[in-house]
């Protein structure tokens, strides 16, 4: 589909571009519905990643599904297709432009156009994180550099190879993953916090930036999870009984609402961030935390 409004499906709200009616909460419920849009996800095949695209297909969008993993992208986009949803997989490095760019011609193939590019790749790596007792003076460089580049030009690689298709359709929305790393100073996650403080910094100045080259027709917003349960951190957080290690309960006893956070609980700020329900709101970073942010622990 070419740019212009998207009309929505039977039953569906219509997804327009033109400004609500004030008073009107029929319509501005209808700012938050994607039907229309395609958005991509990196780092799909990941927990996060994986529910920020089940999150937009049930909210109207067509997903394109990228991630290393060819298998893993083509089994979610099949399981999303079998409920009804128009998802293709688009397997990708997104520390390799040349992968990038055959995603983005198989995007555009497929869909015809490019609204949404949520930026979910990324991850901690042992060697950049303190382990007990160590030194930061000891910490090894090339472990720093490789944790800097997934999450920091692992988000920059994909902005600029489908930067130039979001802006098309005038009403393109990029979000891109922070952490409460960048946030908050936190102990251990040295390289992995360095880099999420630079997707913030990185938000905000592509706001600016494609704000005056776009107007309204690109904005860049960014996501603060807090802790969620995953792969990665599942260790450090949780014994092999499911209880809390020291870790965890420190993290929960900082933490306002008591609890880690659930994947699906990012979907919410996402829809908003992608849809136009958020039309006037770029460069900010949204924690969805629990309240740790906010919270001094005294």
């Amino acid at each position: 589909m070419s740019g212009g409004a998207a009309t929505a499906s039977a039953g569906s709200p219509p997804v327009s571009d033109e400004p609500a009616a004030s008073g009107s909460s029929t319509a501005a419920f209808g700012r938050f519905d994607l039907t229309g849009r395609v958005a991509l996800v990196t780092g799909a095949t990941g927990v996060l990643g994986g529910e920020m695209v089940r999150g937009l297909a049930a909210h109207g969008a067509k997903v394109a599904v990228l991630g290393r993993n060819a298998e893993r992208a083509e089994e979610l986009a099949a399981g999303l297709a079998s409920e009804g949803y128009e998802a293709l997989a688009t397997p990708a490095d997104v520390l390799d432009r040349p992968s990038l760019e055959r995603a983005r011609e198989a995007i555009m193939k497929r869909f015809g156009r490019l609204d949404v590019l949520v930026n979910a790749a990324g991850g901690n790596m042992p060697g950049a994180t303190l382990l007990p007792g160590a030194s930061f003076l000891e910490l090894g460089e090339e472990p720093m550099r490789e944790v800097i580049d997934l999450n920091y030009m692992g988000t920059v690689l994909p902005i600029q190879v489908f930067g130039a298709e979001l802006a098309k359709g005038g009403h393109g929305s990029i979000v891109n993953i922070s952490s409460m790393a960048a946030l908050r100073a936190i102990t251990r996650v040295v390289g992995y916090s360095a880099a999420k403080a630079a997707i913030d910094n990185l938000t905000r100045w592509l706001a600016m930036e494609f704000g005056r080259q776009y107007g309204g027709g690109l904005r860049v917003n960014a996501m603060a999870p807090g802790f969620f349960i995953g792969n990665q951190n599942r260790r450090l957080l949780l014994e092999e009984d499911g209880s809390l290690t020291a870790r965890g309960r420190t993290i929960i006893d900082h933490t306002p609402l008591g609890r880690f956070g659930e994947p699906e609980e990012l979907v919410g700020t996402l829809v908003w961030l992608c849809s136009d329900a958020s039309r006037f709101v770029t460069g900010v970073v949204v924690p969805v935390d629990g309240g740790f942010a906010v919270t001094s622990g005294v």
